[in-house]
């Protein structure tokens, strides 16, 4: 997400760097790399020179401080511009309403499915009952997806496979919510490929008539441009309250994300990435603003960390490492955490510095297949006491998982260096940061 952005901007800072103080020729010089890598990026033209013009005048009218840079300065006044840009601070949906009731809009192909699915999972962790309904009454395959999630993520849905009529649907739909003690109603709505006058009827009257407490945009940000030409049409028929953007994880170059606020003055309420159903998060307008210049996202990190790890199991790891007892069975459990908080490049992208280092490598949740095979090969006495593998059990264990003596080799002496370097960072009080060290793409390999 925003790697190529990120790069160009980097690049851009770069031409401030050894000189000692900001005038108007090496600031203009900036910003016009600046403006260069956001129309890259697919920002609108006019959004673009905005944004640069009043990065500009910021710039120019603040003096360096001695322990600041005119880089950096100008890093920190693009970061405050970029955040303005995309709202300021974080929207919450509103959930007023007994039941409150959530529209979905959007084209097909967006994600406005895949999104109501995350959307429950996300309302269902905070207590709330949910209802999604299959209001795509075109789609055959539309209401079977939604089906299929909400048995994946225990929820409800409320369909009429042979019933033509949406409103029809939704209303009946709200009216079973009130009667099961339903507290939200998801509608999913029917999408088209393009923008057209019948699906644009049905949306405004399923609007008017359900007097929904939240109507959402769901846009697919690698469309790019587009996707703002799509939020404003959309926007002047429904008056929707905010943006959802999908697929940021994909061959995004951002530029949805920093405009659409701007052109349609709707915030951005949640972005998505993946397919799982826990990768959904609020949007954070400073937080990705930080990202964007390659400064990471601790906060977030730590929040997903939070909602993913358990505490009672954290307590347990951390019981293990003060006795020199983590293994292999641990190490196993401690990955599938990681795994469920989401793309695991996008996580790295969250800690400071990282973004450069691992922009252009391939790096998901397959990294951990290797490392995975090697352990499930060995017996639960191997796993539990590692210091029983010796030359032959490594053999036999680099054959049974198809991976080479070596990557065992590597893995073994890696799994031994981290569990000294959790045995010392225990006794500083801090056995947790150990795990951060653990790169999934290296373990097992040179």
């Amino acid at each position: 997400m925003f790697d190529n952005l990120s790069y160009k901007l980097d690049r851009a800072f770069k031409t401030l760097k050894g000189t000692g103080k900001i005038t108007e020729i090496n600031v203009a010089t900036t910003v016009k790399e600046i403006r260069r890598a956001l129309i890259d990026a697919d920002v609108n033209y006019k959004v673009a020179k905005d944004v640069t013009d009043r990065i500009k005048e910021e710039a120019l009218g603040r003096d360096v401080l001695i322990a600041v840079s005119p880089g950096q300065l100008l890093v920190k006044i693009t970061q405050e511009e970029l955040t303005k840009l995309m709202g300021g601070e974080k929207e919450e949906i509103n959930l007023k309403g007994d039941p409150s009731v959530l529209l979905i809009s959007g084209l097909q192909g967006s994600g406005k499915t895949t999104f109501s699915g995350k959307l429950a999972t996300y309302l269902k962790k905070q207590g709330r009952q949910v209802l999604l309904v299959a209001c795509d009454i075109y789609r055959p395959a539309a209401i079977e997806q939604l089906k299929t999630l909400g048995e994946q993520i225990g929820v409800e849905v409320y369909s009429e496979p042979e019933n033509k009529n949406a409103m029809e649907i939704a209303q009946n739909a709200i009216s079973y919510a009130k009667k099961t003690g339903k507290k939200t109603v998801i509608v999913d709505t029917a999408g088209r490929l393009a923008v057209d006058e019948v699906m644009m009827n049905e949306i405004a009257a399923l609007k008017e008539k359900l007097n929904p407490s939240e109507t959402l945009f769901v846009v697919d940000a690698m469309t790019g441009q587009d996707a703002v030409n799509t939020a404003k049409t959309f926007d002047e028929r429904l008056n929707f309250d905010g943006v959802v953007l999908t697929k940021l994880d994909g061959d995004s170059r951002g530029g949805a994300a920093i405009s659409i606020r701007h052109v349609v003055d709707k915030p951005i309420k949640f972005i998505s990435t993946g397919e799982k159903m826990e990768n959904l998060d609020l949007f954070y307008p400073g937080r990705m603003a930080q990202r964007i210049l390659g400064m990471g996202d601790v906060v977030s990190l730590v929040e997903k960390a939070q909602q993913t790890f358990d505490e009672d199991e954290a307590k347990r790891i951390n019981a293990k490492i003060r006795k020199n007892q983590f293994n292999f069975d641990d190490f196993l459990s401690q990955m599938e955490q990681i795994k469920k908080m989401g793309d695991i490049k996008d996580l790295l992208g969250m800690i400071p510095g990282m973004g450069k280092a691992i922009k252009g490598m391939d790096i998901d949740d397959d990294s951990f297949k290797p490392i995975e095979a090697i352990i499930r090969s060995m017996t639960p006495q191997e796993r539990e006491n590692p210091s029983l593998i010796d030359g032959s059990r490594r053999k036999r264990i680099a054959n049974g998982s198809g991976r080479t003596i070596q990557e065992v080799n590597n893995l073994m002496k890696q799994f031994g260096d981290m569990r000294k370097l959790m045995k010392q960072m225990n006794k500083m009080g801090g056995a947790q940061k150990a795990m951060a060290a653990m790169n999934p793409k290296n373990m097992g390999r040179r």
